[in-house]
């Protein structure tokens, strides 16, 4: 019997492999191919190319140790009697026959030169005749002659769209929360989707505990103690990494976004329990929170000179200078804080109270004194926990699906975070039943849900539709677009954009999930009044992260949170900020 080539691939049951052959490219469809060759039993060798190895450990973790997405550096050579060890084990676990078994078990050897394919027998350039010849062949059939009329002449997205799937997304649901957050916000031209997403969240809750039908928490508030807080964080870790290349991976990407307006749920739980929470009415939006483009450009050239001073200082031969530091940082902070209270207003201090006069639903004028804090507090109280039917804010935690890395682990990212000392960023990673099962088992209890999406993606703002459907390029330009979920997070094709709310879903007649309704923070000019619709399918390929309460989803999935998280690196997707 001859191979000519093995791979090592995940079954639709995580838990077992398949030997596949192939007698085509060593990288076929989703197979990655470890070596070549197999051939004539009994005495076999199979060659494991290193920088194969990698590539599996980061799709199959359960066999082989973490080294964490993105990392495919080469494996030392103290590992390679481990990995062989580990290889060696996972084929023993193969059902296959007995002189394969045996082959398998005992012919393993290791070739650290990964394979080379030499470019020097094809034509690399581009070809003109090539492409007058496709040219040609192109405008021959007369579909693509008027898909070029109509195509370059009008947005490409118009012509192409699926008018049968705009009719079907419809804003029916059959689960849905009693109270919905009102009015629709708008983040205008600023990248605080996230803050807009979790204070909608929170806002509900406090609409019931203290009866208004129209209520807004300050975004703004947020936002300003998130500058400072990234500010220090960025500035602390240019000094911890002050040793390192400038340009080195990891500080060039520190450097390119020393503060940008993103962030995750771990990051708003911090902001909130150091700074609390106040209505709108008490720190409105400035023109540039609703337009960050010059701050943001402003406060990161800042930052980037004061990183370079840190770290001078940081690597100085003289005590003294290296002494200075914590007073320099400090003079750079305030010089941050100077700008953004100029450019956002100075804000409500934590620790002072405020007063805040409204009317209920009733019409009955109410008065309200306590700080922020306090504010913040109430959700957690048993007033606030009896409005949000049992859920304390403060216990919520992402669950997230990220195809290339095993399900149920913890996942962090290094140096991903704001407030330094404060909660780790961190994902408990499961398959898309477990987050849709968690995400309705919370709209029943009546709350909406936190979500991250790359919203971008085969969706239309203008009538709030997020559908894979939405879109016929085969008709337009005659390709297909097939990437799996993996492939675009591997290729970058894909991330987390986008962070919106959750507040109903229409169940099928098989008990499965249709479509789910969302709010959006895009202002009610956008979609249905401000409302968007998203289809099972779309989820599915493009919503990576929910946000749950702990009763909502099993005892495995809550006891992941107990594991040593896998690092992955800062300029993995999942570092990516909504």
């Amino acid at each position: 019997m001859t191979l000519s080539y093995v791979s090592i691939t995940c079954t639709p049951s995580p838990s077992t492999l398949d030997i596949l052959t192939s007698r085509q490219h060593q990288r076929r469809n989703n197979h990655l191919a470890i070596g070549a060759t197999l051939s004539h039993l009994p005495t076999p060798d199979i060659i494991l190319h290193l920088h194969n190895c990698a590539q599996i450990r980061r799709q199959i973790h359960y066999l082989f140790y973490d080294m964490g997405a993105g990392q495919s550096k080469q494996v030392a050579a103290s590992a390679v009697g481990r990995e062989k060890g580990e290889i060696a084990q996972c084929m023993s676990k193969l059902s296959v026959a007995g002189k394969m078994q045996e082959a398998l078990e005992t012919y393993v050897c290791v070739d650290e030169d990964p394979p080379t394919y030499s470019s020097s027998k094809r034509n690399t350039t581009l070809s003109i005749s090539e492409t007058k010849h496709w040219e040609k062949e192109l405008l021959a059939d007369p579909k693509n002659r008027l898909a070029l009329s109509a195509l370059s002449s009008h947005s490409p997205t118009t012509i192409i769209a699926n008018h049968a799937a705009e009719i079907a997304d419809t804003q029916v649901f059959n689960i849905r929360i009693p109270l919905e957050g009102a009015p629709i916000t708008n983040q205008h031209s600023s990248g605080r989707c996230w803050l807009f997403a979790s204070t909608n969240v929170f806002r509900v809750a406090l609409m019931k505990l203290y009866n208004v039908k129209s209520f807004e928490l300050s975004q703004a508030y947020p936002f300003f103690w998130d500058k400072m807080e990234k500010a220090n964080w960025f500035l602390e870790n240019a000094i911890d990494t002050a040793s390192e290349a400038l340009d080195g991976r990891l500080v060039q990407r520190l450097m390119s976004s020393p503060m940008s307006d993103g962030g995750q749920w771990d990051m708003v739980t911090n902001l909130v329990g150091k700074y609390g929470l106040v209505p709108k009415e008490l720190y409105p939006d400035t023109y540039n929170a609703k337009s960050s483009s010059f701050l943001g450009k402003l406060v990161t050239t800042k930052l980037r000179e004061d990183a370079l001073v840190l770290r001078k200082m940081a690597t100085s031969f003289d005590p003294s200078v290296r002494a200075s530091i914590g007073d320099t940082k400090k003079k750079f902070l305030q010089e941050i804080h100077s700008i953004l209270t100029i450019l956002l207003g100075p804000p409500p201090s934590p620790e002072e109270k405020f007063t805040w006069e409204y009317y209920d639903a009733n019409g009955k004028f109410c008065k309200l004194s306590m700080t922020p804090l306090e504010f913040a507090s109430s959700l957690s109280s048993r007033e606030g926990l009896r409005a949000c039917k049992g859920t304390d804010v403060n216990e919520l935690f992402s669950l997230v699906n990220d195809p290339r890395n095993s399900y149920e682990r913890l996942l962090t990212v290094d140096r991903l975070g704001n407030v330094v000392g404060g909660q780790p960023v961190t994902y408990v990673n499961v398959d898309m039943n477990t987050i849709k099962a968690g995400a309705i088992a919370m709209l029943k209890a009546g709350i909406p849900v936190f979500f991250g999406s790359d919203v971008g993606k085969y969706s239309n703002s203008a009538s709030g539709i997020m559908d894979t459907a939405l879109y016929d390029y085969s008709l337009g330009f005659n390709v297909n677009l097939g990437m799996s979920k993996a492939e675009r997070l591997q290729t970058g094709e894909s991330s987390m954009t986008h962070a919106m709310v959750l507040t109903a879903v229409h169940i099928g007649d098989d008990g499965k999930p249709l479509r789910w309704r969302v709010e959006n923070s895009w202002g009610d000019a956008k979609g249905d009044k401000g409302w968007f619709v998203m289809t099972d399918k779309w989820m599915d390929e493009f919503v990576y992260q929910v946000v749950v309460d702990p009763r909502f989803v099993s005892q495995g999935v809550r006891d992941v949170l107990k594991q040593a998280p896998l690092t992955l690196p800062l300029w993995d997707p999942m570092g990516a900020l909504a």
